[in-house]
């Protein structure tokens, strides 16, 4: 049965519905060896689908749902125009062919849990922006937030015309140039925690993601990673709500 192509895409773990847009948007997608354009149809079973000159499977694939431990210094995407390395070159070629891919984006600096699968619909349901999945991080700043600049940063703070939701900050350990912070956020704009930090004068000095939804990332090492438990998905499809 033809479908859009974006669909194909996301059901076969290619990417999220966006991210396939974008794809066709920039002609990395070819059906029977023609560049498509955004809104095509294609039959899977039929026509054959490419994506950067990579043959498709023509069978949804097994889902699959992992946690990373993402080292710094690892980007989160599939592939890096500048050659870095992506958390896709610490997974073992099968996962690969069964694509799965990082949901959402951990900033090349820090460290922590990072989602990987080839569920499109769950990379939707966790990226989409009228969704509130909360995010858990441990992160040193430096200097001494007074209680007044944590009350800012609680209470949402404007960051590039546009404010911050609430979020809760927590002081977690002390030190005399540096603090420790616990914060929950509920929105995933890009390097937020560093910007708002930025702003109220206490710069990140190491950040690290510790738990997405129900999803902690416990004692797993660097640049290691597990497949989740079938508690543990149910437990983050329940968490995807729309926001009021």
């Amino acid at each position: 049965m033809a479908e859009r192509v974006q669909k194909i895409l996301s059901q076969r773990g290619i990417a999220s519905r966006r991210q396939a847009e974008q794809m066709i948007l920039e002609g990395r997608v070819r059906i029977n060896g023609q560049v498509i354009q955004l809104g095509q149809l294609a039959d899977p079973e039929r026509d054959r689908i490419e994506v950067d000159g990579r043959l498709i499977p023509r069978q949804r694939p097994t889902k699959l749902y992992m946690l990373l431990n993402k080292p710094a210094g690892v980007v989160s995407t599939r592939r890096d125009p500048e050659g870095r390395i992506t958390v896709m070159d610490l997974l073992p070629p099968e996962l690969h062919e069964a694509g799965v891919h990082p949901v959402g984006r951990l900033d090349t600096a820090s460290t922590g849990a990072l989602l990987l699968t080839n569920d499109g619909d769950l990379t939707l349901g966790l990226t989409h922006p009228r969704h509130t999945i909360p995010k858990l991080y441990r992160v040193w700043v430096k200097g001494q937030p007074t209680n007044a600049t944590l009350n800012r940063w609680r209470q949402g703070i404007l960051l590039e015309e546009r404010k911050t939701l609430p979020a809760l900050v927590e002081v977690m350990q002390v030190k005399p140039d540096r603090t420790l912070l616990e914060i929950e956020l509920r929105e995933g704009r890009n390097r937020q925690i560093r910007k708002v930090a930025d702003l109220l004068g206490h710069p990140v000095i190491r950040l690290r993601r510790v738990a997405i939804g129900a999803i902690h990332l416990g004692q797993l090492p660097e640049g290691h990673y597990r497949s989740l438990t079938d508690n543990e998905i149910k437990a983050l499809k329940a968490q995807i709500k729309p926001t009021k």
